[in-house]
């Protein structure tokens, strides 16, 4: 598989789990007020990633080839939609009236639709294609085009630890994928550590706990303490054990909902008392299902956390998948991951020209 991240400077093997200070490895009573430090079995020992190659130069490897075939499997209903557009015989307007049509029920939303047809117009013209079915590729390359900024990569390693808030509106399978990153954070040779900073949702910690012990990582949570404090007690146990990365769990909500809003903007300025460099990187978890109010949730927590990146998820049948077109026109943050399923494997790094194909079949 190819690295899904660059490295800025080299890791050093995690530090062992002896540090005095944090609570011992075991379950605390709710009536405690220390938080607790739960490892779920012996903490993952870093080890130098497998050298990443160029994909412009080297085909994918069997496990990428056998994910893109979930991806576009997922994206089959947005796909087979546009495709229908190209069955005539002659370009003509009516062509571009009915893709219109297609790639706004996408939700690609209008800007992003408008550009494309533009730029497609003009590679037409370009090129001096005459066949329908020559447009769809033509299309393809303009999408890539326009998703292509969003194409970035996560950076880990030039801080220790590095410091991954994430967020997202309830049912958006945010904790979900910070299990997944956990996976591919691990299989790279980073030594993570869970805070369990969702003190809302009575299950959540239980829910993080299980992700932790599949992945075999450290976790920090504390039954009704506030989110902050959390954070804090987390970041402070990820220096001690000199873990690579501390990734942060926060409660989903709405961005209406304005006090909880303003919980997270609490949960980061405790994190920068924690580390005045951190948080590191603070990710949107986005359902690919919600379409257009995706953008929405993008402009809403971006405005108040300043978002450095995106996971996309639920990428498995039903999602319309235009929406990201409509990110990158609008709203730019990258996109670092996509997932198209529930498996702990199932989160991949998002490449441009590999989504459009998928997407236009």
């Amino acid at each position: 598989m190819l690295s899904f991240f660059k490295k800025k400077t080299p890791v050093a093997p995690a530090v062992a789990d002896t540090t005095p200070a944090i609570a011992p490895p075991v379950s605390t009573p709710a009536a405690s007020p220390a938080p607790t430090s739960v490892p779920a079995s012996a903490p993952v020992s870093a080890s130098a990633p497998a050298p990443s190659t160029s994909s412009s130069s080297v085909s994918p490897a069997p496990e990428r080839k056998s994910w893109l075939a979930k991806l576009k499997d997922g994206l089959r209903k947005t796909g087979s939609s546009i495709a229908t557009v190209f069955t005539g015989t002659q370009i003509d307007e009516q062509l571009y009236e009915d893709l219109e049509a297609a790639l706004l029920m996408a939700d690609t939303g209008v800007q992003a639709t408008q550009a494309l047809l533009a730029t497609l117009k003009q590679k037409v013209k370009d090129t001096k294609t005459t066949e329908p079915t020559a447009v769809k590729a033509l299309l393809a390359e303009c999408l890539a085009e326009l998703l292509a900024p969003l194409e970035q990569a996560l950076v880990i390693g030039e801080h220790r630890p590095t410091v991954i808030m994430v967020a997202g509106v309830n049912g958006a399978g945010k904790t979900t994928s910070i299990g997944k990153l956990t996976h591919h954070l691990s299989n790279e040779g980073q030594s993570v550590l869970l805070a369990a900073a969702d003190t809302f949702r009575a299950a959540a910690r239980e829910q993080l706990g299980v992700w932790a012990t599949r992945n075999t990582v450290d976790i920090v949570s504390q039954e009704g303490a506030d989110p902050a404090s959390v954070c804090f007690d987390a970041i402070t146990a990820g220096r001690a054990r000199g873990k690579d990365v501390v990734l942060v769990d926060t409660a989903g909500r709405l961005p209406t909902q304005l006090h909880l809003m303003e919980e997270l903007k609490k949960i980061k300025r405790v994190v920068q008392k924690a580390d005045a460099s951190a948080p590191h990187e603070v990710l949107l978890v986005i359902d690919g299902n919600t379409g257009q109010n995706a953008l929405a949730q993008v402009k809403a927590f971006d405005e108040a956390l300043g978002l450095t990146g995106l996971i996309v998820t639920k990428l498995d049948g039903t999602a319309k998948g235009g929406v990201l077109a409509a990110i990158a026109r609008e709203k730019p943050v990258p996109v670092y991951f996509i997932g198209v399923g529930e498996k702990i494997d199932e989160l991949e790094t998002f490449k441009a020209k590999e989504f459009a194909q998928a997407l236009l079949g």
